[in-house]
């Protein structure tokens, strides 16, 4: 049982959290998804506020860097994106991306593409949360 066995409590915890992007033994952004969103977490330099930022979200494209330099990001989202509800912001100096997704309840397996796949594990950690919010949604229709 889960309850009974905290090293699966903990893997489980962790699916169900944000995972790690990790380039060159270098954490390059985080995210989690929910039923309606993905969210990208990146820590930016010492000093760099929202007027240094330069973040273009477009339906099946997402660029993040610092004016006048070569974007930090720049790649497709895993899948469609709304980008009229899509939006970014710096909260607790951590730069945070909303990306709305277009195919409400779809599982994304990476943020970006080419970035990675979830473990089948957390894939499926995912999956139960997600059909969770799904419930939990046609329940407050009713």
């Amino acid at each position: 049982m889960q309850e009974d066995n905290p090293e699966l409590r903990k893997l489980t915890e962790k699916a169900r959290g944000r995972q790690q992007f990790v380039y060159d033994g270098r954490t390059v952004y985080e995210w989690e998804q929910n039923i309606d969103e993905t969210h990208i977490y990146i820590q930016p330099p010492p000093g760099v506020t929202k007027h240094h930022l330069d973040i273009k979200i477009e339906p099946r494209h997402l660029r993040v860097g610092i004016k006048g330099n070569p974007p930090f990001l720049n790649e497709d989202p895993f899948s469609l994106v709304e980008t009229d509800s899509s939006f970014w912001m710096i909260e607790d100096g951590e730069l945070h991306i909303q990306l709305q997704k277009a195919h409400k309840g779809e599982t994304w397996a990476a943020a970006l593409k080419g970035h990675g796949q979830l473990d089948m594990f957390s894939e499926q950690e995912i999956n139960k949360k997600l059909m969770l919010e799904r419930f939990q949604a046609m329940a407050l229709k009713c």
